[in-house]
């Protein structure tokens, strides 16, 4: 693993400095901020009234900010797979955040029977990223740039780690789910890497990548930042809880974000993302450096006792019941079907391409940045079949290049999803309609169809399907032909389903 310096820098104002200015051939800079567990309305610029992100909202002021993003899944290494590789999770065989277990498995398959509580036998998710697929890192290390990942991984153990997926620099070289126990040292994050007592990770994560912008000023740099924030463990800086638990006391009752210790953690990324900003104008890179600032699924929406968490909190008892944050008004959080687990804030940047302050409504998947970034960058894509397509026609405000997005998520929720309709299924979004297709999880063993509306009903309570039969049907052979295009493993009868067995997670 390649080492770099921290390099302290000096918080400046966005306007005001004189970025150097490209030369004819040159190539512009990539930074890829990726939040972890990041809410659709958990920054100011999409809404929030209790939560502080004036350096993201930055970000939002100077691009375009998309209202209809999607994650590629519902949950993090499907995400981060798809993200990197253009691929539909469901095609990639990765459904479940299980990367950094021991088991290698390399290709997803159904097994012949579930736990009796389970009405449908899931498909077993593969456990690595194939370092035989083509990557956007690989794309652009092969075009000459400096690639270096910092933060969260979690598509695979070495050796599937990012240095075998494109990237010169590895930083902190870690395979875990989260930050390795806390976010404050004194924590080990392998062999070469160790916070000391105190250190916050994502502010130890922002020097790093601050000085890999330093190093590289000089030439094309793709920079991918993953954060560990805001995925449990539920730990903050105590001086930030304090002031959000002063701030809610003032907090109307129909403010549905008001907890501090979540607050508090919101900031903290935040803050990582105000020094990388400031680190580019620094070093006279502003009018050369995309920025894309996404978050790779929705979040947790109940409290952190009712999820079980309550050891990993470190503010007091009255933030343990207070639910983690809202997704309002859509429904839902990670690991659902519904829009709260995959509706996110998406903010991109391009300095000269795009109106700034824009927002777009256009339709907009993981599975797009791959060719969306190679063609902002001027570096052609390579002759491969992906799902994703380019956004650029988006970007620049032209006409939406999909109408329509795909989910996927065959498997049964955890404890910390208060769905109780939850079940293994996919959906299909067109045109303002949402298609929910629940597995085998009717009548009869027959699927389980929801229409939704969301113009009219963001929040999915509104079952079209009786009403609408023709869209219905329309939509559902759309969705059945995504799955055979892609190869998806769907879910099949449980033959050792036992009626009010207890259903296990899968």
């Amino acid at each position: 693993m390649k080492r770099l310096t921290p390099v302290l820098l000096a918080l400046l104002p966005l306007p005001g400095l004189n970025a150097a200015q490209p030369g004819p051939d040159s190539k512009p800079n990539i930074i890829f901020i990726l939040a972890d567990d990041l809410g659709w309305s958990d920054l100011n610029c999409y809404g929030n009234r209790f939560h502080e992100t004036p350096n993201i909202d930055r970000l939002a002021q100077h691009g375009m900010r998309f209202t209809n993003f999607h994650t590629a899944s519902p949950v993090c290494s499907p995400t981060r797979a798809s993200t990197l590789t253009g691929l539909y999770a469901e095609r990639l065989g990765m459904t479940q955040p299980a990367a950094h277990i021991e088991l290698v498995s390399l290709k997803a398959f159904l097994p012949k029977e579930a736990s009796p509580g389970n009405k449908v036998v899931s498909p077993k998710s593969t456990t690595r990223l194939d370092t035989t697929f083509p990557t956007l890192s690989k794309a652009l290390l092969s075009a000459g740039y400096r690639t270096g990942h910092f933060g969260k991984w979690h598509v695979g153990l070495p050796p599937y780690s990012p240095l075998e997926h494109g990237f010169d620099v590895n930083i902190p070289n870690w395979q875990g789910h989260g930050p390795n126990g806390s976010y404050f040292g004194p924590r080990n994050y392998g062999p070469d890497f160790f916070t000391p007592k105190g250190e916050h990770i994502e502010d130890r994560m922002a020097r790093e990548a601050v000085a890999f912008i330093q190093q590289n000023k000089n030439q094309p740099f793709f920079l991918n930042y993953w954060a560990f924030s805001v995925h449990s463990p539920f730990v903050a800086k105590p001086e930030l809880i304090e002031k959000y638990r002063e701030k809610a006391k003032s907090l109307p009752p129909e403010v549905p974000h008001r907890n501090p210790l979540y607050a508090a953690m919101v900031q903290s990324l935040d803050e990582a993302v105000g020094q990388l900003i400031d680190a580019v104008k620094a070093a006279g890179l502003a009018d050369r450096t995309i920025i894309v600032f996404t978050s790779d699924n929705g979040p947790e929406v109940m409290s952190i006792r009712d999820i079980g968490h309550e050891k990993w909190s470190n503010g007091t008892g009255d933030v343990l019941t207070i639910p983690i944050t809202s997704n309002a008004p859509y429904k839902g959080g990670k690991g659902t079907l519904h829009e709260g687990g995959t509706r996110v804030p998406c903010i991109v940047t391009w300095p000269g391409q795009i109106k700034v302050a824009g927002t777009s409504t256009a339709p907009f998947s993981s599975v797009d940045f791959f060719p969306t970034l190679l063609e902002m960058a001027g570096v052609p894509m390579p002759k491969i079949k992906i799902d994703g397509v380019s956004q650029v026609p988006a970007l620049q405000g032209g006409p939406a290049p999909r109408s329509f997005l795909y989910g996927y998520w065959p498997n049964y929720p955890s404890e910390r999803l208060a769905i109780k309709e939850g079940a293994p299924g996919a959906w299909i979004q067109h045109d303002g309609y949402k298609l929910v297709r629940y597995f085998h999880d009717g009548a009869n063993g027959e699927d389980r169809l929801q229409l939704f509306n969301l113009e009219t009903d963001p929040g999915e309570t509104i079952d079209l399907t009786s009403q609408q039969p023709e869209r219905v049907a329309t939509l559902r052979a759309l969705l059945e032909q995504h799955h055979a295009e892609t190869g998806t493993l769907i879910p099949f009868p449980n033959p050792k389903y036992q009626p009010g067995g207890v259903q296990t997670e899968s």
